[in-house]
This record gives C-alpha cells, structure tokens and sequence, in this order.
C-alpha cells in the first residue's frame, strides 16, 4: 500500500518517506503509522510524501525503486519497527547480507545471502545523523546512533536504498538513510508514544534538509 501523492505534490520538492507494514506477530507497525501521520506536511518548502513498503526480501525494493523513479526525492528516509530498543535509531550503516531469523511476510527466509551480488560489503547513510541526534535530544526526543540495521528486511531496504543513490546518476544529490522506531506501548517494552514518534521523524527530517556537513559529536558504541 502506498499512500497516494496528489497533484499539488508536484509542485514542491519532496521528502520521501517510508515505513513498513506490520510482521511477525505485531499487528501494527509503528513506523507505518507515524508515516502516515507525515504524509502531506510542509517541512520548510520540501513536501512529504508518505508511503508503505512490504515486508518482504526483494518485493520491498521494487517498491522502493518505483517511489524514487516517481517522485526524484531530494531526501529519502526509510523507517522501520526495532522492537526493544529504547529509542529513535539512527542507522549508521548498511551491510551487504540478509540474514533472516524469522521468514518475511511471503514466507520468505534468506540466510547469508546479500543484499545485491557483488556488491560493496556496506554503504554509510548519508544522512547528518549526528546532527539529527543533537536535535532529536536538544526536544527532548530519546535518540541514538546505531550501529547495526540488522539483517532482516530493514537493512534489505536501507543497504538497497544506499545502492541505489550510488549508482543512478538521476539520484546523485538525494541523500539518504534508516531511522528504526521502538514500539507503540502495549506492544512491548521499551516503547515510545506515537506522537512522539511522529515529532522526532519531522524534527530529524527537518534538520536533515538544512545540515550540509555533519557535526563531530561521540555517538559510538563500546560494543
């Protein structure tokens, strides 16, 4: 399902951002929902256009090669569900192999396999994502830079979305990474409130669109 971009969208540069149907158990996707939420705001002269993408290995991706070739977004932001972590994840890097622990939405369970044949071993967001956390924390918005998308469909999509960037000379300027959100409470634990959530993705997005250079701030991780 993708959430339908209307004429006036045209107009405007674009901000695409993505989010996942629900999988596993999970009934909802909090990351889904909270895109929902952004699709059609204003983020100073830049439009957002909000759409899903399947929860599926490969089937994901076309989607995601469809939206790019639609809308030529200046600024690409993928979203997932990382139930369990505590906060807004902004994701470091993307590595070249899926690695299933439990089977996509299509019953699907690749194992050591990569992302594209042949490709680089990772690509590095290149989003300011230190610059994203200081202002998710400066609003008080719980946030950290991650290390590891993991190897599930997530990183399927966000290492797809970085090759894609490289490689299309159409795309060269559009800069591009993952965010991961926590669960909704009632989900599980730790989790995040939906409308903060919704405002820590507008505040990163916003932030993303006026930081040229990233800022030099620790973020790492001992292990």
């Amino acid at each position: 399902m993708v959430a339908a971009a209307d004429s006036s969208a045209r107009r405007f540069p674009t901000v695409l951002v993505t989010g996942f149907e629900p999988f596993g158990p999970d009934k909802l996707n909090p990351s889904w929902m909270a895109v929902q939420a952004l699709h059609g705001r204003m983020v100073g002269d830049h439009r957002i256009v909000g759409a899903q993408l399947p929860t599926v290995f490969g089937r994901s991706v076309q989607v995601l090669r469809d939206l790019l070739h639609r809308h030529h977004p200046d600024l690409v932001v993928c979203t997932g569900q990382a139930g369990g972590r505590i906060a807004l994840s902004l994701e470091r890097v993307a590595i070249n192999v899926e690695d299933a622990r439990i089977p996509d939405n299509a019953g699907e369970q690749p194992v050591d396999t990569p992302v594209v044949p042949g490709g680089p071993a990772a690509y590095f967001s290149t989003l300011p994502i230190k610059a994203m956390l200081a202002a998710l924390l400066e609003q008080g918005i719980n946030a950290e830079v991650s290390q590891t998308a993991g190897t599930f469909v997530c990183n399927h999509v966000f290492y797809a979305l970085m090759h894609e960037l490289a490689a299309r000379s159409d795309l060269r300027r559009t800069r591009g990474g993952f965010i991961h959100v926590p669960w909704l409470p009632g989900q599980g634990q730790p989790s995040m409130r939906l409308d903060e959530i919704v405002a820590g993705l507008k505040i990163a997005i916003e932030c993303a669109l006026v930081t040229v250079t990233d800022i030099r701030k620790e973020a790492g991780a001992l292990s």
